[in-house]
């Protein structure tokens, strides 16, 4: 079977999607590329009840190379992604906050310097019919940059990584962000950092970590 360790963790990270409560039903789809192949979730399937062998493969040129089931209809989006950025998998969640924000604004407002680790401001792409190269294009236009994640408007998130850990890590970052503002906005007006603050924060990052001082 091809990809089969690619396949499988496909199978391990939509258990821990539903678990977590980022995806409900058959909602949301995840996709992981080796070389000029990519394993990807099935179009209409429960993500925690997935067996590598309902995962197809796809080329990336989106032509079916292996599987039963037919891709995800996401994954023109993922490709696209994939063509444009150095992704080698992808996450896309129906999670609750996530949906909220995407539903009523533009942008995540960078409430919390973690928005580094996503790589600057969450962007809300412009809406389009699931599954469309429109959708696509402005996913991969909010991505733009260098970042890692982005919102699409009335619809969800999708996150990218370097591998599918982060991926899913990324997609557990934007929910928890998405939940903090939704949060502050019911207690008042969240504090929003500067694009100084924040600069500072990235300065931060590359810092050296510090020795620790020997106990004498």
């Amino acid at each position: 079977m091809l990809l089969e360790e690619e396949r499988a963790a496909l199978c391990d990270v939509g258990r821990r999607l539903a678990g977590t409560g980022l995806v409900t039903g058959a909602s949301g789809n995840v996709s992981v590329r080796a070389g000029d192949l990519v394993a990807v979730t099935p179009g209409g399937m429960m993500l925690d009840r997935m067996t590598p062998a309902d995962c197809p493969v796809v080329d990336v040129e989106g032509y079916l190379v292996e599987g039963e089931r037919a891709p995800s209809s996401e994954t023109p989006m993922h490709l696209a992604l994939y063509a444009e950025t150095d992704a080698a998998a992808v996450v896309h969640t129906h999670s609750t906050y996530g949906t909220v924000v995407a539903t009523t604004m533009t942008e995540l407002p960078p409430i919390h310097y973690n928005t580094l680790l996503l790589g600057g401001v969450v962007r809300v792409a412009e809406y389009a019919t699931y599954g469309t190269p429109e959708l696509a294009a402005h996913v991969r236009a909010a991505m733009e940059g260098g970042r890692r994640a982005a919102l699409m408007a009335n619809h969800g998130g999708v996150t990218i990584g370097r591998d599918l850990e982060e991926a899913y890590e990324n997609a557990r970052l934007l929910e928890w962000l998405c939940g903090v503002y939704v949060r502050a906005r019911a207690v008042g007006e969240p504090r929003v950092l500067t694009d100084e603050q924040l600069a500072r924060v990235a300065d931060r990052m590359l810092e050296p970590p510090a020795r620790p001082r020997r106990v004498t």
